[in-house]
């Protein structure tokens, strides 16, 4: 089924997320966590109620002790796993996804959830299975809770901050916690509305960050903070109104946390080659991961690593043990206080010229076929096939990969020289399907 990603499971509600289908998904989760603590939670989508009645009811059928937590962010989630000792948990969230998706984030005990296990998942749910068993319900608000947690964990805030929720999940916990921690908090679209009327869910395309921009600029904020639509990506303007590359957010975070020593660093594939070369030179060790929330914070896990980012705006720190787009802002915010303008920081930071993201909508059953046709054209460049295919130069790289949320190949291209830039993008281009290749043309025609 479509609804079944690497690293959770979501799909247009009511149609390929049906009632029947998110029956079925209940009681399939119950056979991996019957008889086990599992916390569940929501965002604000206008479908996420009926879901998660839906998930409390197949668990607690498979004899599941289950902690309602309610309408929340998915860092608030992870947090009540983490003090209410639980074994497992299922968001009820599509992310960053537009208002008509919905789907689950699962937690199946104290490893990231990996593909294997969405797919056993997809088994169990193709063969009906179920177990019975005589569960219990417990309903708590823990959002106080971790607003005392995490502003115990910042520095006092000096800013004007301007916070863009979007309209969701983190529409009343972020300026509760900003304030919590000292900032002087200017809120943008802070009313919970799953329908999104304002903006997009997903921040870290540059053109749903308009009305912050000129709202940094109408407040004279020191800087803007953009959340997606559960709260665990991040994105960023600076105080003249300029929205920031993730790149460079990376590189501004893995200083923060490599003053107190050297240290691994996790940044995804699609990050500029700038990154790794920032972190090396502020005394860390940068690692590349496959981008994907699953694949990042499980080489954060595996190598003990201080921070893990990807240009999406999940960020992952070694005091929380997981990633949170709020703490995020609060981090860059700190870093500003210590180091001065965010603009002038970003401009500090050297660049390359590397293309925006560019996201094509694909019709293939068998994306990975596609990338392995792909790989085997660009076989003569020993490809990088950590996430998708990457072929690597001194002087650039160019990649292609399939979204692991959505039905999209995205690719990316940087060089040191527009020559180079425009060989490696050609060299890529000719090598994928037409109609791809196509549609990439099409955008780049549009940025000239």
């Amino acid at each position: 089924m479509a609804l079944f990603h690497a690293c959770d499971i979501r799909g247009v509600a009511l149609s390929e997320l049906t009632i029947e289908i998110a029956q079925k998904i209940a009681r399939a989760i119950g056979v991996k966590l019957q008889n086990k603590k599992v916390v569940v939670g929501g965002d604000i989508r206008t479908t996420t109620v009926t879901f998660k009645d839906i998930i409390i009811a197949g668990l607690k059928a498979s004899g599941c002790e289950v902690i309602d937590i309610g309408i929340v962010a998915t860092p608030v989630f992870y947090y009540a796993i983490k003090t209410q000792m639980a074994e497992g948990g299922v968001m009820i969230t599509a992310s960053h996804n537009p208002a008509q998706y919905n789907g689950f984030k699962l937690v199946l005990g104290e490893n990231p959830v990996k593909e294997a296990d969405i797919k056993e998942i997809e088994r169990l749910v193709q063969v009906d299975a179920k177990v019975d068993g005589n569960g219990v319900v417990t309903t708590i608000d823990i959002i106080d809770d971790y607003i005392n947690y995490i502003s115990a964990k910042a520095k006092k805030g000096q800013l004007k901050v301007v916070l863009d929720a979007g309209n969701g999940a983190v529409s009343k916990i972020a300026p509760n916690l900003f304030r919590a921690c000292g900032y002087d908090v200017v809120e943008l679209f802070c009313e919970p509305d799953g329908n999104f009327p304002n903006r997009s869910p997903n921040p870290s395309i540059p053109t749903n960050l308009g009305a912050l921009c000129q709202k940094v600029l109408e407040t004279n904020a020191a800087l803007g903070v953009a959340f997606d639509g559960d709260g665990d990506r991040a994105a960023f303007v600076d105080e003249n109104g300029r929205a920031v590359d993730n790149d460079d957010i990376l590189v501004l975070l893995s200083r923060y946390y490599l003053q107190q020593g050297s240290g691994n660093i996790i940044y995804d594939a699609k990050c500029s080659m700038v990154v790794p070369e920032e972190i090396v030179k502020a005394g860390g060790r940068a690692i590349m991961a496959r981008a994907g929330h699953t694949f990042s914070k499980m080489a954060f896990i595996k190598e003990k690593a201080f921070f893990a980012g990807e240009i999406s705006g999940h960020f992952f720190f070694s005091e929380l043990g997981n990633d949170d787009g709020m703490f995020g802002g609060i981090k860059v915010a700190e870093y500003v206080m210590q180091h001065g303008a965010l603009s002038q920081l970003i401009d500090a930071i050297p660049n390359y010229l590397v293309t925006p993201e560019y996201r094509i909508h694909y019709k293939h059953n068998d994306k990975e076929e596609v990338l392995a046709e792909i790989a085997e054209k660009l076989k003569e460049y020993n490809p990088n096939l950590i996430d998708g295919v990457r072929i690597e130069f001194a002087d650039g790289w160019g990649m292609i990969r399939a979204s692991v949320t959505e039905p999209l190949f995205t690719l990316r291209f940087e060089a040191k020289t527009q020559q180079r830039l425009t060989e490696i993008r050609e060299l890529l281009l000719t090598a994928i399907p037409t109609e791809v290749a196509s549609a990439v043309r099409a955008q780049i025609a549009l940025e000239l």
